[in-house]
């Protein structure tokens, strides 16, 4: 390489003419036909002529003279028909030197010139040949097929981001009128674009289109409301369900096998079961509940109590492998949110054979536990039984019921010897209030604080925490495999029983050790067990049906799962389930966050958590939200104080929150 060569490089899809001004090391510094000086490496030109320019004629005059090259050799490249040459040598295995191409269609002419020109037409059609710098190759027919419809389609994806760009800045100008069917590409692109960003098929279709309207590629909010405008999605949509690939609804066959059900003969009564529908049941659950699947019953004798844990029988309906339980393990669980609910079952089975119904016969899996009066627990019984619920309360029912009702009183003072006897074990009590959100008919959220520890809720809790020990005692003696679940000690104990401040117990929840599910039964430190799992609640979480089967297993009602049947599933459970629990977590916060939308300069208590480089980490006392504090330099905080803040910025579809002391 000399400097004043003529050479040619590729750029932004186009062949750049231009002269050698500069050799520095394996890099060329060329000035281009369009009078530019780039710096650019030798072994990536596309050409090099022998043919050279005087250098002392001028920066104007060289540039005049390479755009003649250029010109003279694109006039030259009118010449070749690629086609026609791939005719003559399709078939061909071996590389083609571009002198023998060049010789082939400029016989006795060949020049500098006339190669370039050859390179310049293999590059403008680039379906029939395979080029290195030099040399070509013939692709086959199948190739060459290929390569036309990928550049029909290239073309048509340039055509529909234009369009997509130009509809795109009108609409948003404008009040938007219903969109045509040949919008719905555009709409799908954008949609992908939105949810999956780089893991998006069309990412960089969808980034095209940004880019071209002017809003930036990285304006995933504009894409958010522009289709709100359209009508697409609704100014709160779960984008998170749709970007999990969330089903909301079950399919037609999984509908028809709920809907065939035949009632009379599932609900006959049989001696496989023990007839309990001469006890009074109750269940407890939150307002808004459709689904009942726990209920309690007391028997109080002379010197001890008869305490009855009834869970519904779901397995008696919902059987391994039917369409019903393929949809219910996809899913793992029921999700709650603030608005909206997915059942794991189908409602027209979830909420009625399955139901614990008020004066409704239904199947049962009951745990019958004597207990003297200090709660101890003697014998127990665990079988296949009928019930039927006399008496439907909810949890401010039950509050209220405490002092009043005898069977309340009893059962509350049970439960709280219980939670004693845990707590004696080693139990950590973490007691932090509850957030309940839900949407009026205005779609409105509004907010409440609960006291999970109210009379009615520690009365169920404590009892459900009882039936699945004594249910993990149970199968760990017959030795059949579960879904157990351990816990490891804690990091660290900041508080003994349940003593600690507000603080504290915010601490000590960050402090707790993730529990761990296994085959065997494990000890429990948080709750204070030597054997757990969970049952009580196989309508809506799917490992707890998985453990209800094994119990069914066990009273000769269906055979068990092998304990490698329950390591897969637990397996194909953990994604789902991960999924699940970040959605219902993101999904209250955002309801939070557009719920404190309205607050704006509005002064809330706040409990500093921590001290970070250059802010504080605060809770939002009243909404159990964390967020950042940034304070003036030369103002010192420490953890447990408590702070008046002003509310100053709240966006809920961008996670954002930001206050000020």
């Amino acid at each position: 390489m000399k400097t004043g060569y003529v050479v040619e490089y590729i750029d932004n899809q186009k062949i750049i003419c231009g002269v050698v001004l500069e050799i520095r090391g394996n890099r060329l510094i060329i000035l281009t036909e369009d009078n530019r000086e780039v710096n650019h490496p030798e072994n990536r030109l596309s050409h090099q002529s022998e043919y050279m320019l005087d250098l002392s004629i001028g920066k104007e005059n060289l540039v005049e003279a390479i755009r003649k090259i250029a010109l003279k050799r694109a006039q030259i490249v009118k010449q070749i028909n690629v086609k026609d040459l791939w005719e003559k040598y399709k078939g061909k295995q071996a590389w083609i030197g571009i002198e023998e191409i060049a010789g082939l269609c400029f016989p006795g002419e060949k020049s500098d010139n006339h190669e370039s020109a050859v390179v310049r037409a293999f590059f403008n059609d680039r379906h029939y040949f395979k080029f290195k710098v030099d040399r070509f190759q013939p692709f086959t027919m199948a190739r060459i097929e290929r390569n036309i419809e990928q550049k029909k389609a290239a073309k048509r994806k340039r055509t529909l981001i234009e369009t997509a760009i130009c509809w795109m800045q009108q609409t948003i100008k404008k009040q938007p009128s219903e969109f045509s069917e040949d919008k719905l590409e555009i709409i799908n692109i954008l949609k992908s674009y939105y949810l999956f960003a780089k893991d998006s098929p069309h990412y960089q279709s969808g980034k095209a289109i940004l880019n071209g309207t002017g809003l930036g590629a990285d304006n995933t909010d504009a894409v958010f409301k522009f289709l709100v405008k359209l009508g697409v999605w609704g100014e709160h949509e779960n984008t998170l369900l749709l970007s999990y690939e969330i089903p909301t609804v079950f399919s037609d066959d999984v509908i028809a096998c709920a809907e065939g059900f035949d009632e009379t003969a599932l609900l006959a009564k049989d001696d496989t079961r023990r007839d309990l529908t001469h006890l009074s049941l109750i269940t407890i659950d939150g307002q808004g509940t459709q689904d009942f699947d726990d209920a309690v019953s007391l028997e109080v004798f002379d010197d001890h109590y008869k305490v009855g844990i009834h869970i519904a029988d779901v397995g008696h309906f919902v059987k391994k492998g039917d369409a019903i339980d393929r949809a219910a393990m996809a899913r793992g669980s029921s999700i709650y949110m603030p608005d909206q609910r997915i059942p794991m079952i189908p409602p027209v089975l979830a909420e009625n054979y399955c139901s614990l119904r008020e004066g409704e016969l239904r199947p049962a899996i009951s745990i019958m536990v004597h207990m003297d009066k200090n709660a101890e627990v003697g014998d127990y019984e665990i079988f296949p039984s009928w019930i039927m619920v006399d008496n439907q309360l909810t949890y401010y029912a039950a509050n209220n019921m405490v002092d009043t009702n005898r069977e309340i009183r009893v059962l509350h003072d049970i439960a709280g010897k219980l939670r004693e006897k845990r707590l004696s074990n080693g139990a950590v009590q973490i007691n932090l209030p509850e957030i309940n959100i839900w949407i009026d008919e205005n779609n409105t959220p509004c907010v409440n604080r609960v006291n999970r520890e109210s009379p009615g809720r520690m009365l169920i809790s404590e009892h459900m925490i009882m039936a699945n020990w004594l249910m993990a005692k149970f199968l760990s003696e017959k030795d059949m495999p579960a879904i157990f679940r351990s816990q490891p000690e804690p990091k660290e104990r900041l508080y003994k029983k349940d003593t600690g401040t507000f603080y504290q117990n915010l601490m000590q929840r960050k402090l707790l050790c993730r529990f761990v599910l296994g085959t065997k039964a494990e000890s429990h430190s948080g709750l204070g067990h030597d054997a757990y799992l969970t049952a009580t609640s196989p309508i809506r979480k799917y490992m707890d049906l998985v453990t209800q089967r094994q119990i069914r297993a066990v009273l000769g009602l269906e055979e068990p799962y092998t304990e490698d049947e329950i390591i897969r599933i637990s397996q194909a459970l953990e994604q789902p389930l991960g999924k699940l629990m970040r959605i219902q977590t993101k999904r209250n916060r955002y309801w939070l966050l557009s719920y404190l939308e309205g607050c704006i300069g509005a002064k809330e208590e706040a409990i500093v958590l921590r001290k970070q480089r250059d802010y504080y980490q605060v809770m939002l006392t009243e909404y159990m939200l964390e967020c950042k504090l940034h304070v003036s330099s030369g103002i010192t905080l420490k953890p447990e104080s408590i702070l008046r803040v002003t509310v100053q910025h709240v966006d809920a579809r961008r996670d954002l929150l930001s206050v000020f002391l």
